[in-house]
């Protein structure tokens, strides 16, 4: 056996070898028995059907004059996991993923180049009232309680699941009442909707006369899974598409126990943008010519495809 020292020393390792795994709780979910795509810290899918994607003039003229005269806009970017958004070569290098190809796409054909910020999750809403930036992505699923201070342009659909660690049999099928959680902790990301979920429902328990579950929410994703494999907390709430993703990954040992919610998932907008109508556009058409659809399948979300792009549509219930 190892000296004590050296069993932490090991237990530390191998915990940090699990960190690149780690999710993000954003807003939203994924696909269905897609490919999964390499984890944080490796190569991304080699093929680009951003490369062919060209300006389309009818609708660059939906932007406003001044966007068109300055030609760039300001992106606030969650980059978490994939296959949203990552960093496939490190964090000094470019990020990639699902979201950073759609919103690649839609810059080309509207023409503009894209000033990307990274930034953490949930800053990201609050900044585009002020101005910080233009436009923000990061998995933002569309919510009756955001569509009062933010408009949304869709481009997949998405969703909320759930996780546990591989082996562990506290939960072993799908989650469909938040009952089953009663005497549990979950562990999720701050600012989310997987966050105002289990707020707004804690009552459910008791209600059922039952222990009321605990909520854990974490700012960093890598820590929401260090959480869960060393048994500080039981459940991890967070996307369907990333948890997919991650369960596919054998290192992460975490089993994807389905989807509890689905949500639409859109560019983030201050209210009253007068750039939602050009994005709605250049979304439908990368729907229309393919390019949408090659995008998703090299990031295996086809299964979250959604057939036209929406301005503000209502929350699925």
């Amino acid at each position: 056996m190892n000296p004590p020292g050296i069993r932490r020393r090991l237990r530390g390792a191998a915990l940090l070898a699990l960190l690149p795994l780690a999710l993000t709780a954003c807003g939203s979910g994924d696909t269905d028995g897609t490919a999964a795509v390499g984890a944080q810290g490796s190569p991304a899918p080699t093929d680009d059907p951003v490369a062919a994607v060209r300006k389309v003039d009818s609708v660059a003229a939906l932007l406003p004059a001044d966007v068109r005269e300055a030609g760039t806009l300001r992106v606030g970017s969650s980059i978490g996991f994939p296959p949203g958004a990552y960093y496939p070569n490190g964090a000094d290098k470019a990020p990639a993923g699902q979201d950073i190809d759609l919103a690649d796409a839609v810059a080309k054909v509207l023409g503009v180049r894209l000033e990307r910020q990274d930034a953490s999750f949930e800053t990201i809403l609050p900044a585009l009232g002020s101005g910080k930036y233009d436009v923000g992505t990061g998995n933002f699923g569309v919510t009756t309680e955001r569509l009062k201070t933010i408009d949304f342009v869709t481009y997949i659909n998405d969703g909320q699941g759930f996780a546990v660690r591989k082996g562990d049999t506290t939960l072993t099928t799908k989650v469909t009442d938040l009952t089953r959680l009663c005497g549990l902790t979950i562990g999720t990301g701050a600012g989310t909707t997987f966050e105002a979920t289990l707020t707004a429902q804690k009552g459910v328990c008791a209600e059922a006369g039952r222990k009321p579950y605990d909520v854990k929410v974490y700012s960093e994703n890598a820590a929401t899974l260090t959480a869960l494999q060393q048994g500080r907390i039981d459940v991890i709430m967070s996307t369907i598409n990333g948890l997919r993703h991650q369960a596919a990954q054998p290192a992460s040992r975490t089993t994807f126990l389905g989807e509890y919610h689905r949500l639409d998932v859109g560019f983030a907008f201050k209210k009253g943008s007068p750039l939602t109508k050009a994005f709605q556009a250049a979304v439908n058409e990368l729907i229309e010519d393919g390019t949408y659809a090659r995008i998703l399948r090299k990031w295996g979300t086809s299964a979250s495809a959604i057939e036209t792009s929406r301005i503000n549509p209502r929350e699925h219930t």
